[in-house]
């Protein structure tokens, strides 16, 4: 019994160890966001499953599926309010969990608004993930944005943030994001640890490849080459120019 119980406890704290990353996804939608439309196929902000940041090749969950380092625990339709779709998945090597929700993208409004407060430590997800509690939302460790830069069209005013009591990194995937985000991100005390100045694709091999950096133990800096010479081999931009796009800090 004792060594049972040992077992457990171990597994447990080192369960309880295992970091979190949340990532929002306002999925593309030619009709409810300014964007320059795309196929409709893939602009159906009401589809997950066809949807140009969510089921095509580079959409976060086909791309996560695909990638033999990540395994996925679990997929659920409709979790909450705006939510589409929400699917778990796991790190091989690092046990690392991270949680993705796809957005109705006629609620990126609430996509956003949900990104910030969960970067100041608020929007608590109580989830389960292979039966044990999983806690991500605002106790993330990382908290992550991909989709189109809505603020570019509305203001999020009045919206209360804080400082989160314990801040987090934040990686915002979406056009010119440093600039429109940022008066939000400083209100959360959380740190920009990949951002960008300039129109972008927000495609999911950006994310991961910063991810799998940051999981490494990257700084900042080698997260944000990571994510930079991801841009590059998939856009073709030239590494430059995808530093000069992906940046990094204030």
């Amino acid at each position: 019994m004792r060594i049972i119980f040992t077992f457990s406890l171990v597994f447990l704290t080192c369960a309880a160890q295992a970091k979190v990353i949340h990532a929002f996804v306002a999925l593309c939608d030619n009709k409810n966001q300014g964007i320059v439309p795309v196929p409709a196929k893939i602009g159906n902000g009401q589809d997950p499953h066809t949807n140009l940041y969510w089921g095509c090749g580079y959409g976060l969950r086909t791309f996560l599926k695909k990638d033999t380092d990540w395994v996925l625990l679990s997929t659920e339709k409709d979790p909450q309010a705006n939510v589409l779709e929400r699917c778990i998945f796991k790190h091989r090597a690092t046990g690392t969990v991270l949680v993705a929700e796809a957005y109705d993208g006629a609620a990126i409004r609430a996509c956003i608004r949900d990104f910030f407060l969960a970067c100041s430590g608020e929007l608590p997800r109580d989830l389960v993930a292979e039966g044990l509690p999983l806690r991500a939302g605002g106790m993330a460790d990382l908290v992550t944005y991909c989709g189109h830069d809505g603020l570019m069209e509305f203001s999020l005013e009045p919206l209360a943030l804080k400082q989160a009591q314990t801040p987090r990194a934040a990686i915002m995937l979406a056009c010119y994001s440093q600039h429109y985000f940022e008066p939000y991100l400083r209100k959360t005390g959380a740190t920009p640890l990949v951002w960008t100045t300039h129109l972008m694709a927000p495609e999911a091999y950006t994310l991961v490849a910063a991810i799998e950096r940051w999981l490494a133990g990257g700084t900042d800096e080698e997260v944000r080459s990571a994510a930079a010479a991801a841009y590059d081999q998939y856009q073709h931009c030239g590494v430059g120019a995808a530093r000069r796009l992906l940046v990094t800090g204030y």
